[in-house]
């Protein structure tokens, strides 16, 4: 095993290492995404293709992976950059343009796993499934709850993520509803959960940004690279309409 992974060599054979090493992810969302690029590229994912026109505002600070001295900057530069210092050997691809339906098809390709973080203001979320489901590439839908990670994966046989909702409007809170409403019709609520979402359709929210914390970042980023290990080693993983929530709140 290279010696940067030495320390994975209980966890991970040498054949799932190369498998690893080997695996194209395609990130559209360079936001929570950057988190979930960084730890799986120390896991050893070394192909990743970055896509995002957005660049770095200092509200990102509380919860995504950049500095000071990156205000201004595109969020996907940034993040090629910063990988690449970790790794200089890494093959980290990077476009500094928004995702859309003209580019999502050629984006898509030749990649195995995606990772969908892009904002729910438009479509493109749903067109971007679409793509990927179409060229067989599973995704992973992370989502920042403040105290808590959410992930779903969706593969080309699976339920789609607009099972949730067909209209980007209010799409985060829908979201929280379904996850409160299946843990309710499975018998395992979870209470902070409920309160988390009472509280916040209490608050006028309309001129808000949706809440997010750097805990939940990182959650997910750990648990989007055991899923894209698992994926691309052929392990079992929960499909939509199951996913994976994971806070200290549940003990």
């Amino acid at each position: 095993m290279e010696e940067i992974y030495s320390r994975n060599w209980f966890y991970v054979t040498l054949e799932e290492q190369a498998i690893i090493k080997k695996c194209r992810i395609l990130l559209g969302g360079a936001g929570i995404g950057s988190n979930i690029a960084e730890c799986a590229l120390r896991f050893g994912f070394e192909k990743i293709t970055i896509v995002d026109g957005d660049t770095v505002e200092s509200t990102n600070f509380n919860r995504q992976n950049f500095e000071e001295k990156d205000l201004g900057r595109y969020k996907s530069e940034v993040l090629a950059e910063r990988l690449l210092r970790i790794n200089p050997n890494a093959d980290i691809q990077y476009h500094t343009c928004f995702i859309d339906s003209y580019n999502v098809n050629e984006f898509v390709a030749g990649h195995q796993i995606a990772i969908n973080a892009i904002d729910y203001n438009s479509d493109v979320p749903f067109l971007f499934d679409t793509a990927c489901r179409q060229a067989n590439v599973s995704i992973l839908h992370p989502f920042n709850i403040g105290w808590a990670g959410f992930i779903t994966v969706i593969t080309p046989e699976s339920l789609p993520f607009s099972l949730i909702s067909q209209t980007f409007e209010g799409f985060e809170v829908k979201m929280l509803e379904y996850v409160t409403q299946y843990c309710h019709y499975w018998h395992k609520p979870k209470r902070w959960l409920d309160n988390i979402l009472q509280s916040y359709k209490n608050q006028k929210t309309e001129d808000l940004p949706v809440p997010q914390l750097a805990v939940a970042s990182w959650i997910v980023a750990g648990y989007c690279t055991q899923l894209m290990y698992h994926l691309c080693t052929g392990k079992p993983v929960k499909p939509f309409p199951k996913f994976y929530l994971a806070s200290v709140l549940d003990e």
